[in-house]
């Protein structure tokens, strides 16, 4: 595959260009797909919603970023690497990953509602299965490992508070969400980032995040938030908090990799 054009508009670059930056640095290879990602993403978000049908941008550009990625990875052997395999880990060491299931619905705690059309729905599904992919893969993948290579503790750290920050945007996109729930948010996906990262860094698998993430994300279109007041944001925010950081506590302090 080295040398062909990936699928993607003639501005991405080449799959050998792609490698040649891998090589050089990781981590500014890490930095350009989460602003390619972050950018991207938001404009397909504004232009869908401009047409008037969720995720009918967002959709594509999701689909396009995650085969790209997905072909720059299986090409050059780096599966094992960036978790695209099985734990290393059993799965009762992992508590049989029951936390990441409670926190999966969790968005449907205070009711269920079909909030868009059938076909919007379908959409904002797969489009939420790729974001649990791809923010997985660069913000778990790409960046700890990059940052992995200097510390463990500063890649755990960066790693975290890194997709905590990515979720700034919810200040100023016009969600309709108080600030005080948006700023909780953030906090939680910090503490969110630090679970599966150390998910990841402890089995070297990223399927039970990509996973997790996906179906939470997925199914957040079905939660009743606008019956929501802010007092019960605040709780799901806090709920969400304890299990996340429980959970991650624990897999730092009690799970054991083949290193350890």
């Amino acid at each position: 595959m080295v040398g062909k054009r990936t699928p993607f508009p003639a501005v991405f670059i080449k799959e050998e260009n792609m490698k040649k930056l891998y090589d050089k640095s990781k981590l500014t290879f890490s930095i350009i797909w989460i602003v390619a990602y972050c950018v991207l993403m938001s404009v397909g978000d504004a232009l869908s919603e401009k047409i008037g049908i969720a995720k009918a941008v967002t959709l594509p550009v999701a689909l396009v970023l995650s085969a790209v990625l997905l072909a720059f990875i299986k090409s050059n052997r780096l599966t094992e690497e960036y978790g695209l395999c099985r734990s290393e880990v059993p799965a009762k060491n992992m508590l049989f990953y029951i936390p990441l299931v409670i926190m999966m619905g969790a968005n449907l705690i205070y009711g269920v509602k079909l909030n868009l059309s059938a076909a919007e729905t379908a959409l904002y599904i797969l489009t939420m299965l790729c974001v649990g992919f791809l923010e997985e893969v660069i913000f778990r993948g790409l960046l700890f490992k990059a940052m992995a290579e200097n510390g463990i503790k500063s890649a755990i750290t960066v790693s975290s508070i890194t997709f905590g920050m990515g979720h700034i945007i919810n200040l100023f996109n016009g969600s309709g969400t108080e600030l005080l729930p948006n700023i909780m948010q953030i906090i939680y996906a910090a503490v969110a980032g630090f679970m599966f990262v150390m998910i990841f860094y402890k089995t070297k698998s990223l399927i039970p995040c990509i996973v997790a993430h996906g179906i939470f994300n997925a199914l957040s279109v079905f939660a009743d938030e606008g019956a929501l007041t802010v007092k019960q944001r605040v709780i799901s925010c806090v709920f969400l908090l304890i299990i996340s950081g429980g959970y991650g506590a624990y897999i730092a302090l009690k799970v054991k990799n083949k290193k350890q």
